[in-house]
């Protein structure tokens, strides 16, 4: 079969096409024919840097849709040529993907492949920020980081799904504004100037919630625009910079609380809640609450081409890598 791999850390051109043996499922596991992959920043984080990468070579690509292929011993409820989405910790670049079987998911009627592809990380993610971790209430405000991105993208419409007051996002550029205001969104700020945004659009109260996948300074003036009694919930350090710290004198004279998420940490620690979440948040895509836009699509062999998309940002959206032979551009979303 085929896959993507990096034998070398560096820029998108370390991916190279490989042949290589067919997976086979061993206890608790299933191998899954690949229709589509999703393309994440943990992603490019691994190719760049060696984020979350055990050993090399390594095979990037944390989310797949596709039918079932095999399935191990040990595996009950999942069968041959069923359609699935699942999260995987790393191998997604391939042909065929071997999964954990509590971590692949049964699609809900009428979500096509291609639609699911998207849905691993990204929805999950979004759902437990809003609601099991940030515990948004009706008539709230919330101010989301990368508002155009994927993980952005869904929280908007998420959040104003749940009723809340006001929903702002930040963006890197002014390009990405519309993207943003088209989904959820009723004011998009920069980067540089969202602290003060806040303050001036919420006339000086800040907001009740604040989602930050990029740490350091940015988290810091995310805590500052927090309202009383506000919470922050980090769930990334895209910015790169060193680890961030908040104690009592930041949290307690307005009673501010920070707290963090991780989807592949809950797929590790706690198996069956991150399959509730995904089934919870799934049904909104289903439903039609949510529509998580496929922005560009590559096929598999091009995959630098779409890490360098994102790499550069400026993209909007999800990004695909298109695997199976049978899969089209033109699915169905």
């Amino acid at each position: 079969m085929r896959a993507i791999e990096f034998q070398e850390y560096g820029d998108p051109e370390v991916l190279r096409v490989v042949r290589t043996g067919t997976p086979e499922p061993g206890p608790g596991q299933v191998t899954i024919d690949a229709a589509y992959a999703g393309v994440n920043f943990a992603d490019l984080k691994a190719r760049a840097e060696g984020y979350r990468v055990p050993s090399l070579p390594f095979r990037p690509g944390l989310e797949v849709s596709g039918r079932i292929r095999a399935v191990g011993p040990e595996v009950t409820g999942l069968r041959p040529g069923q359609e699935v989405a699942a999260l995987v910790d790393g191998g997604a670049y391939a042909e065929v993907v071997l999964a954990q079987a509590t971590t692949v998911f049964p699609l809900p009627q009428g979500l096509a492949l291609r639609t699911a592809a998207t849905l691993p990380t990204v929805v999950p993610t979004a759902h437990a920020l809003l609601h099991e971790v940030g515990r948004l209430r009706a008539g709230e405000s919330v101010l989301v980081h990368g508002a155009a991105g994927g993980i952005g993208t869904v929280a908007g419409q998420l959040a104003r799904a749940a009723g809340a007051g006001a929903v702002y996002g930040v963006v890197s550029s002014t390009a990405k504004a519309g993207h943003a205001l088209e989904h959820g969104y009723d004011e998009v700020f920069t980067t540089s100037t969202f602290a003060e945004d806040v303050r001036r659009a919420t006339g000086g109260r800040g907001v009740d919630l604040v989602l930050d996948p990029v740490g350091g300074d940015t988290l810091r003036l995310g805590l500052d625009a927090l309202a009383v009694f506000g919470r922050l919930v980090s769930f990334g350090n895209a910015g790169g910079q060193a680890p961030w710290q908040v104690g009592q004198p930041e949290l307690y004279p307005q009673g501010r609380s920070v707290a963090g998420f991780s989807i592949l940490g809950l797929a590790q620690t706690a198996p069956e809640a991150l399959r509730a979440l995904a089934e919870r948040s799934f049904r909104t895509v289903a439903d039609g609450t949510v529509r998580l836009p496929v922005t560009a699509e590559f096929p598999l062999a091009e995959a630098a081409q779409a890490h360098r998309l994102m790499g550069n940002r400026t993209s909007t959206g999800k990004l695909l890598l298109r695997v199976a032979a049978t899969a089209s551009p033109s699915d169905p979303l």
